[in-house]
């Protein structure tokens, strides 16, 4: 496969990535494998390796493959990996998870410029569908984006988990195993708002949007392949809930143990309460 753009690691960095790459453990939730990395960078590069993995099994299948990413800082470790994997990032289009209403591609939270900072920039995938937040007509936005993932159905989903065990914009108030849809406009529950102010990206819980557009659990779930990555201890609670509490709209992230081919990748950190 053509490398990817991207500092190429020497000799000395291979041999202490693999060693940093390897779990402390692992183990399966249901249907659901889970591992567990001494650091963020450790967990970032493992599934780095992973979803180049599935990525190349999809260009040897069909030619082509149809990833999407999450936009957020919990994601750092996973994309500066993945930006040095040998990807042939010609034959990939790109999706992403979702995006606030209102706030222009340019605005410093916007996903859109994350994602094009963070990784689309350098790697330059063959297609980028991305999601318009400001758009004027929201519903035509919304039927737009389903269309899109209609006629390219996901082989990899990288996705987070967020404090309130959210996956993309899926907050508990809104979440829905049964979803009609696979994107939908929604109102962010206070704690998701707050993660924001967390994560740095608006100074006060007023600042932060009341609503995005986000890509529904069954979209993720349709995914051939589900990558999870969660670094932190402000996710220790909801990795926890996640695999050790029901099944449940309460932690949508609780619904990965349902998938036939998920990996949550956890740091010491949010591996705490584990």
């Amino acid at each position: 496969m053509t490398a990817s753009t991207g500092r190429a690691a020497t000799a000395h960095d291979l041999p202490v990535r693999a060693m940093a790459a390897r779990p402390l453990r692992s183990f399966r939730r249901d249907g659901l494998q889970v591992e567990v990395y001494g650091t963020p960078e450790g967990m970032g590069e493992a599934a780095a390796a992973q979803v180049e993995r599935h990525l190349a099994a999809a260009v040897a299948s069909r030619g082509a493959a149809n990833l999407v990413f999450a936009a957020a800082v919990s994601q750092l470790s996973f994309l500066e990996a993945l930006r040095r994997r040998a990807i042939d990032w010609a034959r990939v289009t790109v999706f992403h998870l979702d995006e606030y209403t209102e706030l222009p591609p340019d605005h410093p939270a916007s996903f859109r410029r994350f994602l094009r900072e963070h990784v689309l920039d350098a790697v330059r995938p063959g297609r980028v569908h991305l999601l318009q937040g400001d758009a004027d007509d929201l519903d035509g936005e919304v039927e737009r984006y389903q269309s899109l993932l209609r006629a390219h159905p996901l082989d990899v989903a990288c996705i987070g988990i967020g404090e309130n065990g959210h996956i993309a914009f899926n907050d508990p108030p809104v979440a829905d195993f049964d979803d009609p849809f696979l994107v939908k406009e929604v109102e962010l529950d206070d704690g998701c708002r707050l993660q924001q102010v967390h994560d740095g990206w608006f100074s006060s819980f007023e600042e932060t949007p009341r609503r995005a557009l986000t890509l529904t659990v069954p979209a993720i779930m349709n995914s051939r392949v589900v990558s999870c990555v969660v670094p932190g201890e402000r996710k220790a609670d909801a990795v926890h809930d996640a695999l050790h509490g029901p099944v449940v709209t309460a932690c949508p992230a609780s619904i990965l143990r349902r998938h036939e081919n998920a990996t949550l990748l956890v740091d010491a950190a949010s591996a705490a309460r584990l």
